[in-house]
């Protein structure tokens, strides 16, 4: 559903004030909060199974994909700022173009999607549990102190785009039409994602190594193991290209 003025009141002044705690420390946070996730449970094999575990790698890495994929659509047709000023919430206007006119936060529906996949290659209840509760809280608190932001800084402006547009779910219709009307910004793509994305892959490329060692030796495992590895440094390679490329200005938006 669409969040308006009329059927939803303004977000709680204690969900904002977590919000904006999220907004700031979020890079230091929510990292440390993976870690202590995902070392601190053991991966779970389904019904004992490796074959079935393969499959849900698959599935994890899809579902991660998917949530990429669409970072990388909305950011190559409408850019918005997500970093802030000066780690606060800020926008310089109300970007209601590309897939912001099909939903209000389609780059935070990403970010929870490559996180959902991360957790489905673990695997561990207990993450899904306590990973998915904090980063619906911590994504909807973020929303919450943008809301409250964009309400006092826009006005009537945002209250129709909120009554036009749903905060989570997209919706798709006219989206081929949005698509064809805009052009697709590979550089901005790349200079803007690079970092996420190496940050995601590599650390799935690890989960699946942490994966199978918790259930067998280096041995038994050398050579999926041993390409994990390259996949590890064949990414690392390629990150530390893009931000040379970035750096020396050769690769601009």
């Amino acid at each position: 559903m669409s969040a308006t003025a009329s059927t939803h009141p303004p977000q709680s002044t204690a969900l904002v004030r977590w919000g904006n705690f999220f907004f700031h420390y979020r890079n230091a946070v929510f990292p440390l909060v993976l870690v202590a996730l995902f070392v601190g449970f053991r991966p779970v094999y389904l019904q004992g199974s490796e074959r079935l575990d393969n499959w849900i790698d698959l599935l994890g890495i899809g579902i991660a994909l998917t949530g990429q994929g669409l970072r990388f659509a909305v950011i190559g047709y409408a850019y918005i700022k997500r970093g802030g000023k000066d780690k606060k919430v800020y926008a310089e206007r109300l970007v209601t173009d590309g897939f912001f006119q099909h939903s209000r936060n389609p780059l935070y529906l990403g970010n929870l999607l490559v996180l959902l996949g991360l957790f489905v290659i673990h695997h561990n209840p207990w993450v899904y549990a306590l990973g998915v509760s904090f980063f619906l809280f911590a994504y909807s608190a973020i929303v919450a102190a943008e809301e409250a932001y964009l309400r006092g800084k826009f006005g009537e402006e945002y209250e129709d785009y909120c009554r036009r547009v749903n905060r989570w779910l997209p919706d798709f219709r006219g989206l081929p039409q949005t698509m064809r009307s805009m052009r697709f910004a590979w550089r901005r793509v790349v200079t803007k994602e690079y970092g996420s994305t190496f940050a995601w892959c590599a650390g799935a490329l690890l989960l699946l190594a942490y994966d199978t060692l918790a259930y067998f030796d280096y041995e038994q495992r050398q050579s999926y193991i041993n390409a994990l590895g390259v996949l590890l440094v064949a990414a690392t390679a390629n990150w530390l290209i893009i931000r040379w490329l970035k750096k020396s200005r050769r690769l601009a938006e």
